[in-house]
């Protein structure tokens, strides 16, 4: 008699009230593995998606052949970068449970991600981000005050309160306006590195994506039209372990590698400790001059972790224990980087503790601002004329109808 057939349904290795285990994690020494040359064929680096680059060690010391990419001052930039993007965030959290706004999304754990990989790009550049990488305006400089009336739907939102908050638009810093679906970014960004080689131009894309949503299938069409025509696109997987409420295996990480999902489109790919902020950088810089120099897209996947709640509208105490994230096996990224800038004597814990408190008032001082042109539920707030503006380079008849039918 045949066996009865069943079917495998991934399950995180603990639930809420057991211990954290991430013994699946296999994390190899820092500086163990090499720099291939740039122009390296997709099918001689196959090892480097089931690996993982790391730079700094358990000392703070930078190792091996990714090191060296940034002096002292940049590395100090890149600390001040990551701290400013989480006082931010702590600071709109606090605000939506204020109720000055509606929804937001911290990139807790994340950090080093966004801010690093901002470093390693040039101004006309485009990334497509999903909702986790304010980083990249905040290590852009890009104005906080800005950001929070976008959070508020004030009446100084450029976007008119017509996007979700954190939904951020702003063409001018090379960031491409935010989808809720997150799998929409990867064509779009694919689409445009096309557009920008059929222009002869010397811009490069970076479309980004969490590890559940390469699901989707606008992944896989994303990764067709990256192989076919090789044009120079970044594209960065955040595997930061949950989707939602769902763990990593429920979108294929028990199976195999998502940045090894590159091998079947002949797409180069490499697997980076997201927690290193010199890792993050030297990579990303590793595919920006592939991209730059025509060699065709990379896949990145970015191994961190998601220490925060997926949004104000979850509870992550409901499917994993509330002390996983002390367990992480690759730490917490500012800790690391102010570990690292102690060890070469460019920092101290004085100088820390000075940081961290400019940090926050530069982040009080744009709220007061902020929070002075209204937030959602108080003070001015865009008028309902503009719903029928910038959609269209003219109003149609129809448009101009309505908006005298409402009297606004």
């Amino acid at each position: 008699m045949s066996p009865r057939l069943t079917l495998h349904v991934p399950e995180p290795s603990v639930r809420p009230g057991g211990r954290p285990d991430f013994s699946h994690v296999v994390v190899p020494k820092a500086g163990e593995v090499a720099r291939p040359p740039i122009d390296v064929a997709p099918g001689d680096i196959r090892d480097f998606a089931y690996t993982m680059i790391r730079v700094l060690d358990d000392k703070g010391e930078a190792v091996g052949d990714w090191a060296g990419g940034l002096n002292a001052e940049q590395l100090r930039n890149g600390l001040r970068d990551m701290m400013l993007t989480r006082a931010f965030d702590a600071r709109m959290l606090l605000s939506q449970r204020q109720g000055k706004t509606s929804f937001y999304i911290t990139s807790l754990g994340e950090e080093a991600i966004a801010c690093a990989h901002r470093m390693s790009l040039r101004p006309g550049d485009m990334c497509f981000p999903t909702y986790r990488q304010q980083g990249l305006l905040i290590a852009h400089g890009w104005p906080l005050v800005d950001m929070m009336c976008e959070i508020f739907s004030n009446e100084k939102d450029r976007l008119r309160g017509r996007q979700l908050a954190g939904l951020y638009s702003a063409k001018q810093a090379g960031f491409f306006t935010v989808s809720g679906n997150l799998g929409t970014q990867y064509p779009q960004a694919v689409g445009w590195a096309m557009a920008s080689a059929i222009m002869g131009d010397a811009k490069i894309a970076s479309g980004w994506i969490g590890e559940g949503s390469t699901a989707e299938t606008d992944f896989h069409s994303a990764l067709v039209f990256a192989s076919v025509y090789r044009p120079p696109v970044i594209l960065n997987v955040v595997n930061n372990q949950w989707a939602i409420s769902s763990y990593q295996g429920m979108a294929g990480g028990e199976s195999a590698k998502f940045a090894a999902r590159a091998h079947g489109y002949g797409i180069a790919s490499l697997r980076a400790d997201g927690n290193d902020y010199l890792a993050v950088y030297a990579v990303s810089k590793w595919a920006v001059e592939r991209a730059r120099a025509n060699l065709g897209p990379t896949l990145v996947e970015w191994v961190t972790y998601r220490a925060g709640a997926h949004s104000t509208s979850d509870d992550p105490s409901k499917y994993r224990p509330k002390d996983e994230w002390a367990a992480w096996p690759l730490g917490d990224p500012i800790q690391r980087l102010k570990t690292h800038l102690i060890r070469i004597g460019a920092w101290s814990e004085e100088r820390m503790k000075q940081m961290q408190a400019e940090v926050e008032s530069e982040v009080l001082e744009a709220a007061k601002e902020a929070e002075s042109h209204g937030t959602l539920h108080d003070g001015p707030r865009p008028s309902a004329a503009t719903i029928f503006e910038d959609v269209y380079k003219e109003m149609p008849r129809h448009l101009r109808e309505q908006r005298q039918q409402l009297g606004v």
